[in-house]
């Protein structure tokens, strides 16, 4: 590495969630250096950011279009790519500018607000020919990687079923009406699109059983509910998903399950083995075979390694010691950030560096909060757009 990348941000100001969590992931390795940023639409609180980063006040910008601005001017100087960490009505314009204007970006997911949207920026990403990546965090996780190319080398066999789930309890009582800011945004559609609980979290189930199973979903029989009156956004969601290749699954979404923290699990059922992971015991992937006891595989060992070595790529510390949230975030910005640095200095992009969701993922993901809506209120199964 002949120099660090230099990050810019745009949304992450004061009292925001996902933008600390994005900073924190970016520096984990080493690699990545913040410089500059339009932390907030307020230009205030975007300059006590800025202060509290220490950030250049003179690269602590009042809004991105400024920021996009100023940045090229500075030539070889500029940042190397913006994390584009705002609610989801932002995301397509802001993204859009920054591809066009030639820099690389890193995106949180929805992509976008509409699945025309989502399309228009995958065709953008593939004409710059720009680095694009979209914070799906969770296949970050190495025994999510694990998994995955388990099913890869065919030790699951044919899949029959996928169950997944992702129920929370954070908004069982109509918290947005009190001032609380990511409730606020995220049950606005406005800012948030045409689904709530679906967009924030189902598409994160859904991204994950296809990133483990490899199999995309092709129909969808949706029932998404607001349980809380007055909130116009879904809070709850559950589906009847067919995959190709003939598997079928079931998807639960929910943010009104009392009790329930980020509870995002995966069950992939083959007909040799089957495949169990939770999200708040990451460190740990359980595989099943008939008549024989459950095997528990262990992050961090070698046998891990020797079955993934996209998993051993991803693993920072020895068996017994945890890693989770922060690093599965991490993972996705190491394979960005080495993918990018490889662009910067001239040389061929290895295939494992390019691990992490993008565009097309980001497409998918439209794709399935759209399909959800309209089955929803259809009442019937509908075809997933496939492109």
């Amino acid at each position: 590495m002949k120099r660090k990348l230099r990050m810019g941000m745009v949304g992450g100001g004061p009292g925001a969630f996902i933008g600390e969590v994005h900073r924190k992931a970016a520096r984990l390795d080493g690699k990545i250096d913040i410089v500059a940023g339009a932390f907030d639409i307020n230009p205030e609180k975007s300059r006590q950011m800025g202060r509290e980063l220490c950030i250049s006040p003179e690269r602590t910008y009042n809004d991105y279009k400024e920021m996009i601005r100023k940045e090229k001017a500075l030539g070889e100087d500029a940042i190397d790519f913006v994390a584009v960490t705002t609610p989801n009505n932002w995301h397509f314009p802001i993204a859009k500018d920054f591809l066009e204007a030639g820099f690389n970006v890193m995106c949180e997911k929805p992509m976008t607000m509409t699945l025309a949207e989502a399309r228009k920026l995958r065709d953008i990403v593939k004409k710059t020919g720009k680095i694009f990546g979209l914070m799906h965090n969770y296949t970050g996780y190495p025994m999510v990687k694990l998994a995955r190319d388990m099913v890869r080398q065919g030790d699951i066999g044919k899949i029959y079923k996928i169950v997944v789930q992702y129920p929370q309890g954070w908004l069982a009582k109509p918290i947005e009406r009190e001032g609380q800011q990511q409730a606020a945004w995220r049950t606005d559609p406005k800012q948030s699109g045409a689904a709530g609980c679906i967009g924030d979290i189902g598409t994160h189930a859904a991204n994950l059983a296809e990133y483990i199973s490899g199999l995309k979903i092709t129909e969808i029989c949706a029932d998404i509910t607001s349980f809380i009156p007055g909130r116009p956004l879904d809070d709850d969601g559950n589906c009847l998903l067919h995959f190709d290749k003939g598997a079928k699954g079931l998807l639960h979404a929910s943010q009104v399950s009392i009790g329930e923290e980020n509870n995002l699990a995966i069950w992939i059922y083959g007909d040799k083995r089957s495949l169990e992971w939770h999200q708040e015991h990451p460190n740990y992937l359980y595989v099943k075979e008939i008549d024989a006891p459950v095997q528990i595989w262990k992050r961090g060992n070698g046998y891990v390694g020797k079955k993934s070595p996209a998993a051993a790529r991803c693993t920072r510390i020895p068996s017994g010691h945890p890693e989770a949230f922060l690093e599965a975030f991490a993972n996705n910005y190491l394979n960005f950030a080495d993918s990018l640095l490889c662009r910067v200095e001239g040389r061929k992009i290895p295939a494992d560096y390019l691990d992490f969701p993008g565009a097309d993922e980001g497409v998918r993901g439209l794709a399935f909060i759209e399909t959800v809506v309209k089955s929803s209120k259809a009442r019937k199964w509908l075809k997933m757009p496939q492109a």
